[in-house]
């Protein structure tokens, strides 16, 4: 068999259901898509970057039978052939003669020769977001403008032949297209992309474009592929998936740092009116610090002239901003010297009847099915109402929870170790091109980093000795002071995992005053069977526990934290009928994707990111 037959015999697969070839499946192959030359293909994208030029013409040559003599003269003028034919002679003299005046009248009415604009190729580098490799594209300007197709961003659907680069550079492989299908065209002028990369933090003002952006897309693939190995993880080791409730009555963890669900506040005279009555929760003070900040960075846009496109976003934000601030003190000036005391709400005449919340964790239903099926697991939007601008805090974090039945504290800590060590070890084996993308782009030991937590091990200390560890610190000051009793912060287990240890640490046996009422007492009475799991340049990503099985022990802890026995039955009846040991923990997936790309801020690790003062779009 030839290599021509060969190539022929070469199936491009597609995707099902846009009968269209995934980009992935052609510049991501190991020889770049080579071996797929002379194959037909019908691919989709976006625009990426490009460039036109212009396009060869074939030189022009007098036709074989035709003489100079047979031509004629060059200068031989429509007036002198009109003269020369006896009927078309008495028009002339009609026009006036032969004389200058008839010519003009004659030259008046000769069509003139518009000479046709050159034609020209644009060659463009698209991508369907598969992968990070783009594909070039020749578009020949017969079967689209170049104002049309070349413009960044544009989208375009089109069918052609694979074959070599038509002009040499990077790229070992071209689609020269014989039919475009269609053209979404773009505004260069309102288009927030540009072919310079923009800070991203810029980009969070417009979620809904910046996964066209190389690294955000890389990002996305990242997240995806943890969510997929979170969810092969448990059904490779019989966990059966179950839904938890979003909405709650119950304050899950003690903290008071929930949102209120609630359909009261739905009559037209509880509705904002303007922006500045839809910043409930804001204050002012929050607002106005954040024009300042806005401000400096206009100044320094301004000042580096870099980014014309960067400036006029962060101006546009900032003109924003002030409207907004002067309308709240407008709202306030109005309300001096007024006191306003706000109804209080009737809970009986809500939806729900009583208060209701969005959940922070779903443990405690989840256990419930784990008294049932054994090892379950759930996976979801979780709901935090902190008032923190934090760089690893969000109002909305999905999260992991796994609950077993029959286990204790260290079952625990080893089904976390081992479930860290797989998700590692499949974005190493899955994110190839993606994560060579963050390392050279965003953090170079992401790589590293991700093959040490493979191979490995954690290390295990008690929360008392780590606050020993922590005190005999000298060579750094704390912003909080390490005490026993007192929760560790971002600060606190960054240092540990990332200066002390440097590598992941499982801190376990909390006070119990840290931890949420149903964690089970440890024998001191002062303890409990909890631990967390931190991550060096993340800090903590895994939270668990073994759970209160002792009806009388958990009903004393429901006391101490102010819980009755009314909130928490359908809870307490778990304990008095077939109750068993269980124990189990939450996993932060958008931490974790802070980890696997190396990102500083966790609100570019996900889509569409909410946090305080600030829900984007």
């Amino acid at each position: 068999m030839d290599s021509e037959q060969a190539q022929k015999e070469i199936q491009v697969p597609f995707s099902k259901y846009s009968k269209r070839v995934i980009l992935k499946d052609i510049v991501g192959r190991s020889d770049g898509g080579v071996g797929l030359i002379g194959q037909r293909v019908l691919v989709g994208g976006w625009v990426k970057s490009s460039r036109e030029i212009k396009k060869d013409l074939p030189p022009s040559s007098p036709s074989p039978n035709t003489t100079p003599d047979a031509v004629g003269p060059k200068d031989v003028r429509c007036v002198e052939y009109f003269q020369s034919v006896p009927f078309l002679k008495s028009i002339v003299k009609v026009l006036g003669g032969g004389d200058h005046r008839s010519r003009s009248k004659l030259d008046s009415l000769t069509p003139k020769r518009v000479k046709p604009p050159q034609p020209t190729i644009s060659l463009l580098q698209i991508t369907d977001g598969s992968c990070i490799p783009t594909l070039q594209v020749s578009v020949d300007s017969a079967l689209a403008l170049p104002s049309l197709v070349m413009p960044t961003g544009a989208c375009i659907l089109a069918e052609g032949v694979l074959q070599q680069p038509s002009i040499q550079g990077k790229q070992v492989l071209e689609l020269k297209v014989e039919k475009v299908l269609h053209v979404g065209g773009v505004d260069e002028d309102k288009y927030p992309l540009s072919k310079k990369r923009l800070p991203l933090e810029m980009l969070r003002d417009r979620p809904h474009f910046r996964p066209r952006t190389t690294t955000v897309a890389s990002v996305t693939r990242i997240n995806s592929a943890l969510t997929q190995a979170s969810h092969v993880f448990c059904q490779n080791h019989g966990f059966v998936y179950v839904q938890v409730p979003i909405i709650t009555h119950m304050d899950m963890e003690g903290s008071d740092k929930m949102f209120q669900v609630t359909t009261l506040l739905n009559s037209q005279e509880t509705r904002g009116q303007n922006p500045a009555d839809n910043v409930a929760g804001v204050s002012l003070e929050t607002i106005k610090a954040s024009l300042k900040e806005k401000s400096n960075r206009v100044e320094e846009l301004k000042r580096s002239e870099s980014n014309k496109e960067a400036a006029a976003a962060a101006i546009q934000d900032l003109r924003k901003t002030t409207e907004l601030v002067a309308q709240l003190e407008a709202r306030e000036k109005a309300k001096s010297g007024h006191s306003f005391k706000a109804k209080k709400l009737n809970f009986s005449d809500d939806f729900f009847s009583k208060p209701a919340y969005l959940t922070v964790s779903g443990r405690l239903h989840l256990e419930s099915y784990a008294c049932a099926l054994g090892n379950v697991y759930s996976f979801g939007p979780r709901f935090r109402a902190e008032q923190s601008q934090s760089r690893r805090s969000l109002a909305e974090m999905w999260m992991l929870e796994i609950e077993m039945a029959f286990s204790e504290l260290e079952d625990a800590m080893d089904c976390a170790s081992d479930f860290l060590k797989f998700i590692c070890k499949w974005i190493v084996d899955n994110c190839n091109d993606d994560l060579k993308f963050v390392t050279k782009r965003i953090d170079k030991t992401v790589e590293d980093r991700l093959k040490l937590m493979v191979s490995g091990s954690l290390e295990k200390i008690s929360y008392a000795d780590a606050v020993e560890v922590l005190k005999r610190v000298t060579q750094k000051k704390f912003e909080v002071k390490v005490e026993y009793g007192v929760s560790l912060t971002e600060e606190h287990e960054s240092y540990l995992a990332d200066v002390v240890y440097e590598k992941p640490v499982i801190v376990y046996n909390q006070p119990k005053a840290l931890k949420p009422f149903n964690v089970r007492l440890n024998d001191d009475g002062k303890t409990v069977s909890s631990f967390d799991v931190i991550l060096p340049k993340v800090g903590a990503v895994i939270r668990g526990s073994q759970n209160e099985e002792r009806l009388n022990v958990l009903s004393n802890r429901m006391k101490e934290v102010g819980l009755t026995k009314q909130e928490c039955e359908w809870y307490l009846d778990i304990r008095r009928h077939g109750t068993a040991r269980t124990s189990g923990f939450s996993v932060a997936l958008d931490s974790l994707v802070l980890y696997a790309t190396g990102l500083n801020d966790i609100k570019d690790a996900v889509p569409f990111p909410r946090s305080y003062g600030k829900a984007y779009n």
